[in-house]
């Protein structure tokens, strides 16, 4: 009887330790997939804003049509592999991609806007002057959740690859998050690419 005591009681303590495994790492995933999220909230602004920028742009920029199309190429290739996301940051192959689509369009839009910095009249329309503005908070709001959400994946991942939990979410199907790197060709930030300043423009 006593050592059927004693099983019981260790099968016990097996299945209440993996209730509070899970359930940690049911807390962890869903946080780090909560702070995707506000990613993605961002992103789409960031998307919103390109036709006009572009369009403010190509008033006074009509020569420069390589640089606006690819922005508008860089922001729909963006957009799609976004949408394939579709806010899974399991999806390992499908986040690697949405980190260089969004490093690219980075890339594309800093080339804009250098460019843009050659015509003085473009940097004075007041338009084109508000817009830069929200996407300069925009980025920097991308940048923020990014830190965020990658900072919720290192504490799911660390704790998913600790032992005994390990065993657990093998067994649970808890599968990897992906971190976002928003470099283009492993140098540039995506936000860094985009940092130009007009910030006298709205005082011209």
């Amino acid at each position: 009887m006593l050592p059927l005591l004693i099983v019981l009681a260790v099968v016990a303590l097996i299945v209440f330790y993996g209730i509070g495994v899970y359930n940690r790492l049911v807390k962890l995933r869903e946080a780090a997939a909560g702070s995707f999220s506000q990613i993605d909230v961002q992103l789409e602004r960031r998307h919103d804003l390109i036709p006009n920028l572009v369009a403010s742009a190509k008033g006074f920029m009509g020569h420069e049509r390589e640089t606006l199309e690819a922005v508008i190429a860089a922001r729909a290739s963006a957009t799609q592999i976004r949408v394939e996301v579709d806010g899974d940051p399991t999806n390992l192959d499908a986040m690697d991609r949405l980190g260089k689509s969004e490093a690219n369009l980075g890339g594309a839009l800093g080339r804009l806007l250098a460019t843009a910095e050659a015509y003085p009249e473009l940097k004075a329309d007041r338009h084109m002057s508000e817009l830069m503005e929200e996407l300069r908070t925009t980025e920097n709001k991308i940048s923020f959740a990014r830190q965020h959400y990658n900072e919720r994946v290192r504490m799911y991942q660390e704790y998913k690859k600790t032992f005994p939990p390990v065993v657990f979410a093998g067994a649970l199907g808890f599968e990897d998050d992906a971190y976002l790197d928003l470099e283009e060709d492993g140098k540039v930030s995506k936000r860094d690419a985009v940092e130009v300043d007009f910030g006298d423009a709205r005082a011209a």
